[in-house]
């Protein structure tokens, strides 16, 4: 069994920075790819930030020049680094992760969240 937990968010003024981390815990063989989506209220989960195995990143376009995804695989930890938060951005974000047990089975995860408040 493996988990995912969030950490990190908060309420900030904006303009301000956040930085969210995203550890995973278990059973680990190799960790995919991993990402962080967000979901605000009547609005559809979207993906802000993913990176790959071999550390390729992709961002959407509404983050661009804001947010940095990074990962560290000692720690099976992957980090947002929000900077110049605007009041849209706003979510819950959620923690997701492509993980093999063993070679070639791999299960997909999602973290339970954790709350981004930027007030202006």
């Amino acid at each position: 069994q493996v988990q995912l937990v969030e950490s990190g968010g908060g309420l900030v003024q904006a303009g301000g920075s956040l930085n969210l981390s995203c550890a995973a815990s278990g059973s680990i063989f190799r960790i995919n790819d991993m990402g962080w989506y967000r979901q605000a209220p009547g609005k559809q989960r979207e993906l802000v930030a993913g990176i790959t195995s071999g550390g390729r990143t992709n961002y959407a376009d509404s983050v661009k020049g804001r947010f940095t995804i990074s990962r560290d695989n000692a720690k099976n930890t992957v980090y947002l680094q929000m900077d110049s938060l605007k009041p849209e951005d706003t979510a819950v974000y959620y923690c997701n992760s492509d993980i093999e047990h063993r070679r070639g089975y791999a299960w997909n995860y999602w973290g339970k969240g954790t709350l981004v408040t930027v007030s202006s």
